[in-house]
């Protein structure tokens, strides 16, 4: 099978964190009064410290998310390559995909909003871990549903199907 066509990905970090803080300020929203200072950790998620884990926890949900669209996402490794840990606030994550002439734009599209998710639920799943244990589940169960999702996605036929005539 050929791999000709190039398909990039973009995700814009705002867009990320605008979602996220969303989320979880309509999340601290909906809790009772009782849950007053669980309401608070949860709706911070966004603000100044906080955003760096956050940052963090994107960053490795889109190295997850490249290592998903193997073979598609491959690239050779240099023959010196040297990386460290610094926090890096990229403005966006770039996805480049090679991926067969047969591939749909609307597969293109599905999985573009797939991993869009899945770098927001990866995101709260980690926050809900550390602020309001107990909340944790519904991210983790959206977040698995999303990467069975993408995998579903390139893991299925991209060639057309084509069964020969029987004589009979």
């Amino acid at each position: 099978m050929e791999y000709n066509k190039i398909v990039t990905l973009t995700f814009k970090r705002e867009e990320l964190l605008y979602d996220i803080k969303n989320i979880g300020w309509i999340k601290g929203d909906v809790m009772s009064e009782e849950m007053q200072h669980i309401k608070h950790l949860i709706q911070d998620i966004g603000e100044d410290g906080n955003v760096d884990r956050v940052t963090r926890i994107m960053d490795l949900a889109f190295a997850v998310c490249v290592e998903l669209c193997y073979p598609f996402s491959k690239e050779d490794v240099d023959d010196e390559t040297v990386k460290d840990d610094t926090l890096e606030n990229a403005d966006e994550y770039v996805l480049n995909l090679r991926v067969p002439d047969s591939f749909s734009k609307t597969t293109v599209q599905l999985l573009l909003r797939y991993i869009h998710e899945f770098i927001i639920y990866r995101a709260l799943s980690d926050w809900f871990s550390i602020v309001y244990p107990e909340g944790k589940g519904i991210w983790d169960e959206k977040l698995a549903n999303a990467e069975s999702e993408i995998s579903g996605l390139l893991n299925s036929r991209t060639k057309r199907v084509r069964r020969k005539q029987s004589l009979f």
